[in-house]
């Protein structure tokens, strides 16, 4: 799911409703302590196939989108949504009126999810779903790994994708067609998913939360186990997050999950983060430099891409030290 800019237009689709439908896939205590949980819903008996030859069950579809990719505060949450292939379209779209959660209100949204997790509806009986909420503190450590070691945010992307993808079929349900929202190039993306699962149809596109059901199902999933987390979060507002919150006079605004991006302010690469460090008085961090006296700001590691073309060594530049080819 691409991101979209907030303005007066939407801002009615992002304002959270007042009771929002807390799903099953919001944990506390993970959430609380900023960890990266999954959440699987239990399979509908009617698809329920012999785990050890899924091909058995009756042939579904899933869909794959997210919500809150490149978060400065919370998780990026990934969804995948599945149910008959014949039923897709049908259920989704004509009956519920599913879509790319974006457009949606969040009372929409919230009144989905409630009728997919309720028992007896005709969603809870019909489809399934699963989250991977991957928290701000995870995504951050990954990107910040050694030289060499980086963990990058598509990278962790593909890798939740293919673990829930995985995770359902493991459970025993016959996944034969896959959609999925792009990240980066569609054709790249689409080829590494169909090394990993060779025997499926596998669709990647730009804007499929809009183009197939199943993938709009699978964006409301992610937006509302979000947007649910967020409001978790308010109404316990605890921690040392919620004391910088009321400080701030937001009050649990934050969690206490999100206590090392309120302190660090900036290490995701994301143009949201640039701007809380230029315009909100971001935290200055002194970094130790090998073998020199010098420190570089965070600031730094967030320059234009015109910036650095005007750097006549990337490399050299990279710990805030420039340096010529005589250091080499």
């Amino acid at each position: 799911m691409e991101d979209t800019q907030i303005d007066e237009g939407n801002v009615a689709l992002e304002t959270p409703v007042a009771d929002v439908f807390v799903p099953p896939s919001i944990y506390h205590d993970q959430t609380l302590c900023g960890k990266s949980y999954t959440h699987f819903s239990p399979v509908p008996p009617s698809l329920a196939a012999n785990e050890s030859d899924p091909s058995t069950g009756v042939p579904c579809v899933l869909g794959v989108d997210e919500a809150g990719r490149g978060p400065v505060l919370g998780p990026m949450v990934y969804g995948v949504f599945y149910l008959p292939i014949p039923q897709s379209e049908p259920l989704l779209k004509s009956t519920h009126h599913f879509d790319d959660s974006k457009v949606l209100t969040p009372a929409v949204r919230s009144s989905l999810m409630e009728s997919l997790c309720t028992a007896d509806t005709d969603l809870h009986d019909t489809c399934g779903w699963a989250i991977s909420s991957l928290s701000a503190r995870d995504i951050g450590a990954n990107m910040m790994r050694p030289a060499g070691a980086t963990y990058n945010l598509n990278a962790q992307a593909m890798d939740a994708t293919a673990a829930l993808i995985q995770g359902v079929m493991a459970r025993g349900v016959n996944v034969r067609e896959i959609y999925v929202d792009t990240i980066g190039q569609p054709a790249t993306y689409q080829r590494r998913l169909e090394r990993i699962f060779p025997t499926v149809k596998i669709t990647v596109a730009k804007k499929a939360d809009s183009l197939y059901p199943c993938v709009s199902a699978a964006s409301v999933c992610a937006k509302v186990t979000r947007d649910a987390r967020s409001r978790s979060c308010t109404r316990l507002g605890c921690g040392t997050a919620g004391s910088k919150a009321r400080e701030e006079g937001i009050k649990g605004k934050f969690s206490p999950g999100d206590l090392d991006i309120l302190l660090m302010r900036g290490v995701f690469s994301w143009g949201t983060a640039k701007d809380m460090l230029e315009t909100k008085g971001g935290i200055k961090v002194e970094w130790p430099a090998d073998d020199e006296e010098s420190t570089s700001r965070l600031t730094d590691f967030f320059a234009a891409s015109g910036d650095r073309e005007k750097d006549a060594d990337e490399l050299g530049t990279w710990f805030g030290t420039p340096a010529g080819l005589e250091a080499f």
